[in-house]
């Protein structure tokens, strides 16, 4: 650093690409910061590009404007600050509760333990999770791509406008480390990337299923479109970031496809036009017929019932099977307001369907004492095939095939008699 400017090797053009990257992640124009540092805006735009020097005052209150050290715009990424270094400093609650720092560390362990076993059986890890990372200035722009980002996936992964079965299996078969960890309340899900695990998911064990679904989803847009981030929490806090705007839109068309609610509410009689031509070419006489169908008034009123059957469909929320509606222009803002009223309708419907929006598993955040490890089903189903497999091409002992049963949370004896199993076959 000299006198005011700073002199580092870091060059100009980096330093104003994570400047302009920091400011459109927390959705301020550069309008706005101009007149907070009392500059015109293209002394912003300059800065961004390079083509002006920051001052060491300006670096200082810029960093403070996008919540960030300002070693985060000066360090030098070839050498990766370490996970922890950053859960603390974008995650303070992790610092001061115990129980949120034992849940999240015990997960990640897990995640390391996959590296270790992934580089003993020599699986390359194959980088075929698309990156879109895309520009974005303003909310509508952070929408849009969002939805779009949703159906390019859809159709990659071949899901067409089915629900999706099974999401954290399916984002698990994309290289993504998943799983639900005893989280406090507040936390809706983590979006982790660092050199030590990889990409790694984690959603709030406690929620209801309808919304780790929704949680998943959303954290999956991170990693398809945030992959600069190495950490990003989802919570109140930050959900007017630009970012957290994006994973929402996308989680929501993910899920619920725009031609898979249309053909749902078809097939619940609904979403027909008030009135519609239909011309129709006459074979015996060579000219045209039309005809006008006009549905009986009223059938086409989308009740909470309607709601419930596509929010059981597609196994979402009854809010964000509204919401989606919406947004998709299925409904007007009376309507939706109305729907939203009726939820506690819709909800005891949805239980009469036989579809629960409860908790499937025991994780209380509060209690300490969770019944099983805080690593869902599938990151365990994961770990233990690798470990299983590792055992077999005897790249790992048996005690240490003990102590991994004991960090997945079975029987290491059962454990060590399957992998026995599999090296008698």
């Amino acid at each position: 650093m000299c006198n005011k400017r700073h002199n580092m090797k870091l060059n100009a053009v980096q330093l104003g690409e994570r400047l302009r990257a920091a400011r459109e992640r927390r959705g301020l124009s550069q309008q706005t910061i101009g007149d907070a540092l009392g500059l015109k805006r293209t002394a912003v735009t300059n800065m961004e590009s390079g083509k002006r020097a920051v001052s060491t005052l300006e670096l200082t209150r810029l960093a403070q404007m996008y919540d960030q050290p300002v070693t985060f715009f000066l360090m030098d990424r070839t050498d990766e600050e370490d996970l922890a270094t950053v859960l603390f400093r974008i995650v303070p609650e992790f610092a001061e509760d115990s129980l949120l720092r034992q849940a999240v560390e015990r997960t990640l362990d897990l995640c390391q333990e996959g590296v270790g076993l992934r580089r003993l059986l020599r699986y390359e890890q194959e980088d075929t999770l698309p990156n879109y990372s895309l520009r974005m200035h303003t909310a509508g722009e952070a929408v849009s791509q969002g939805v779009w980002v949703a159906q390019v996936e859809r159709q990659r992964l071949g899901l067409g406008n089915a629900p999706v079965a099974d999401i954290a299996k399916l984002i698990a078969e994309q290289g993504v480390w998943v799983a639900a960890a005893e989280l406090p309340e507040w936390l809706s899900g983590l979006y982790l990337h660092h050199a030590s695990i990889g990409l790694a998911i984690l959603v709030n064990g406690a929620h209801p299923f309808t919304r780790r679904r929704f949680s998943y989803a959303h954290e999956y847009a991170h990693a398809l479109l945030d992959r600069s981030l190495t950490v990003q929490p989802t919570r109140k806090e930050n959900s007017s970031e630009l970012v957290e705007k994006r994973a929402n839109a996308f989680a929501a068309a993910f899920l619920m496809p725009a031609d898979g609610v249309t053909d749902m509410l078809h097939r619940l009689h609904k979403g027909h036009p008030s009135r519609s031509t239909q011309t129709v070419f006459d074979a015996a006489t060579g000219g045209v017929m039309e005809a006008e169908i006009r549905p009986r008034p009223g059938t086409q009123a989308i009740t909470f019932q309607d709601i419930a059957a596509i929010a059981r469909h597609f196994q979402v929320s009854y809010e964000a099977a509204v919401w989606r509606l919406r947004s998709l222009g299925h409904i007007g803002a009376s309507e939706c307001s109305a729907l939203i009223e009726q939820k506690d309708h819709g909800r005891r419907y949805m239980r009469l369907l036989g579809a629960s929006e409860e908790p499937t598993e025991s994780l209380s955040h509060e209690s300490g004492t969770p019944s099983k490890p805080p690593a869902d089903e599938q990151l365990r189903h994961h770990l233990a095939r690798l470990a299983i497999e590792a055992y077999r091409q005897e790249e790992i002992s048996r005690g240490r095939l003990r102590e991994l049963a004991r960090k997945l949370g079975v029987a290491s004896e059962e454990l060590l008699d399957l992998a026995e199993a599999t090296r008698a076959e």
